[in-house]
């Protein structure tokens, strides 16, 4: 048997302003942008030349949802955005205005900075240590 995560649903106030920020601020590719009802729409980005896991862009619908939004994992690190060259990367974020909130450091398991998403979600930028 073989499996793989596809899809981890982020809660989002808005498609198009979530669109924006990870299309213009991180240079996601949009995979899809599907209208479902009046109300809802089946939104797809990856990070550029992605074969993992991608993210579904879900629009909260309900109060409860709402107030997960830019908060959904309690505030821990959410989601790693690994990378093949974290310095080209983080000075590309940074002068798209991305917000660090832990600046760059070297771990033994690589370069990492923690970055907040347009909703406050904390997310490493990881450039993995070379074994």
């Amino acid at each position: 048997m073989q499996q793989h995560l596809a899809l981890v649903t982020l809660l989002v106030e808005e498609y198009d302003e979530a669109i924006a920020f990870y299309t213009e601020k991180l240079h996601f590719s949009l995979l899809e942008d599907t209208p479902l009802s009046e109300t809802k729409r089946w939104i797809v980005v990856a990070p550029p030349n992605s074969t993992g896991c991608s993210l579904l862009l879900a629009k909260a619908a309900t109060e409860q949802q709402a107030r997960y939004i830019g908060n959904q994992t309690g505030g821990r690190v959410f989601l790693f955005l690994y990378t093949d060259n974290f310095w080209r990367d983080y000075h590309q974020m940074k002068s798209n205005q991305i917000q660090f909130v832990r600046e760059p450091k070297e771990e033994p398991y690589g370069t990492v900075a923690v970055f907040e998403d347009l909703y406050g979600n904390l997310w490493d930028l990881l450039e993995p240590a070379t074994k």
